[in-house]
C-alpha cells in the first residue's frame, strides 16, 4: 500500500520503495550500522548490500497512513547493539516523519550479522 495525503490542491502519494530507500540512507548514517542486509531465505545467507540497494534490506507497511518498518542490518563488532538500535530508531523516526508527513507506528530491527570495521 502507498502512503496517501490529501489537501485542498490534490493528493500526494508516496511509494513504499521511496520510503525504504530514504530510510536505508538514514540508517547507514547511524553510528554502529555497517549496512543493510539481504537475507537469502533459501540458503540462510546474509549479504551486505551496496549503497544503491539499501531499500532491499527494509520492508515497509503502511496502514491508515501509519508506517511500520522492518530493518535487516549488519552492525559493527564491539558496539552495544541496544545503543545502536536506540540511535537508529530515534534518527529514522524523526527524519521519516519529517520527510513523509506520516506517523511512524513501529520500527523492528533484525540484526542479521556482525562485522569488524575495516
Amino acid at each position: 500500500m502507498k502512503g496517501r495525503m490529501d489537501n485542498e490542491l490534490g493528493s500526494i502519494v508516496i511509494d513504499t520503495d521511496v520510503i525504504a530507500t530514504y530510510a536505508g540512507s538514514v540508517a547507514v548514517e547511524c553510528f554502529g550500522i555497517i549496512g543493510m542486509a539481504a537475507v537469502n531465505m533459501k540458503d540462510g545467507l546474509v549479504k551486505l548490500l551496496k549503497r544503491e540497494n539499501l531499500g532491499r534490506g527494509i520492508s515497509i507497511r503502511i496502514e491508515d497512513n501509519k508506517i511500520s518498518i522492518d530493518f535487516h542490518v549488519i552492525v559493527a563488532y564491539g558496539v552495544s547493539i541496544s545503543a545502536v538500535a536506540d540511535n537508529l530508531i530515534d534518527n529514522v523516526k524523526y527524519k521519516l516523519e519529517e520527510f513523509t508527513g506520516m506517523e511512524i507506528e513501529k520500527i523492528n530491527i533484525y540484526v542479521e550479522g556482525v562485522r569488524v570495521i575495516d
